[in-house]
């Protein structure tokens, strides 16, 4: 169900802006009473603006436990969809659902502009979007102007576009199915808010999306047991961090070396022992909890998203002598192609030797 996006013709038409307050504090809500149309010549700036962070994010759909046909925000998308003339009335209708829904104490008030993307490519057919963005902070800027001949300096409050907390892209792609959504959360608060109780969406569970998620969860729980449990993880007191990440290297090689995931011979292959399928199954169940839905035990997998998690493999090692070695992602996953480590007896030191043909630097 992946789609390839492109927003190179893709244009921000009319505009529901809104201000968020939080319901607990007593702030109010104030919604657009028409829609802000956007002049031609700002259309440009303000498409690449309201697009940009939209590019390489995990996609989502609409899910509801009864029906699509049930789900607020799907049909607010849809109706917009189905008629350009319902963008005021049904972004208004968003506005209010995101206020009702926030009302936990660490939830920001903020502006919110919600905006029709005509003329989205995906994969190669053109097709319209909804765009919400909320800003929860706002940052002084300064302007310089002319006044009586002479110039005039002016400080202003504003949105960052740089650091825009909250978005979302509902393309008008798969309809069916509950939407092609793409969504952030840079905030660092709880993301389930946004992502859960105001957008009710889920991961398209596509071989990207599941080639990345157990990619990134093995090498993340492997990272995490060494450090746990170094001596248990090491292969001996020796072992620089490339080295230590064996379990992790083992990992990431099953997902290059397969076509298809199983995670019965994952288990088998990669973790081994009862007590390593035990905590990765536990790890697993609370990535599951936190997401809130299932991962699939079989799939295609992506090469492309394989890379990705390699990349997240240590490669950086500091020493106590004050020296640092590192290493490229793609050596880190081979290092004993250029590296030897043993111990000097003389110096009752630890040492690494490196092989190499030339000095790039000089």
């Amino acid at each position: 169900m992946s789609a390839k996006i492109r927003f190179t013709s893709a244009t921000a038409t009319g505009l529901v802006l809104a201000k968020v307050g939080h319901p607990q504090r007593d702030e109010p809500l104030q919604t657009s009473k028409e829609v802000f149309k956007i002049e031609e010549k700002d259309q440009e700036a303000l498409s690449a603006i309201f697009l940009k962070p939209f590019k390489n994010l995990t996609a989502h759909r609409f899910s509801h436990h009864a029906s699509l046909e049930q789900h607020e925000m799907n049909a607010y998308a849809s109706a917009i969809f189905a008629s350009d003339d319902g963008l005021l009335e049904k972004g208004c209708e968003i506005a209010k659902r995101l206020y009702a829904k926030s009302n936990h104490p660490n939830i920001k008030s903020g502006d919110l502009c919600i905006s029709l993307i005509k003329d989205i490519d995906v994969d190669g057919q053109l097709t319209q979007g909804l765009c919400i963005l909320k800003s929860e902070s706002v940052v002084p800027f300064l302007s310089i102007s002319t006044r009586d001949g002479d110039l005039e300096l002016h400080t202003e409050q504003g949105i960052n576009p740089e650091k825009i907390d909250k978005g979302c892209l509902i393309i008008n792609h798969l309809a069916a199915k509950g939407y092609y959504v793409l969504t952030f959360d840079r905030s660092g608060t709880d993301s389930r808010f946004w992502v859960r109780d105001f957008l009710g969406v889920v991961p398209i569970t596509d071989s990207p999306f599941l080639t990345n998620k157990y990619a990134n969860m093995a090498v993340a729980f492997m990272e995490k047991e060494k450090k746990e449990n170094p001596k248990a993880s090491a292969p001996d007191d020796d072992a620089p961090p490339w080295d230590t990440s064996n379990a992790a290297r083992d990992a990431i090689t099953y997902f290059e070396e397969k076509e298809k995931f199983s995670l019965q011979e994952f288990e088998e292959q990669v973790l081994k022992t009862p007590e390593a399928k035990a905590k990765f199954a536990e790890h697993r169940s609370k990535v599951e909890e936190e997401q809130g839905h299932r991962l699939e035990d079989t799939f295609e997998i992506s090469k492309k998203d394989v890379t990705k998690a390699k990349n997240k493999i240590k490669t950086v090692m500091k020493l106590d002598t004050g020296a640092e070695v590192r290493l490229k992602p793609a050596l880190a996953a081979k290092p004993d192609a250029v590296l030897e480590h043993g111990f000097d007896e003389g110096r009752k030191m630890k040492f690494i030797k490196i092989y190499f043909n030339e000095d790039l630097a000089e």
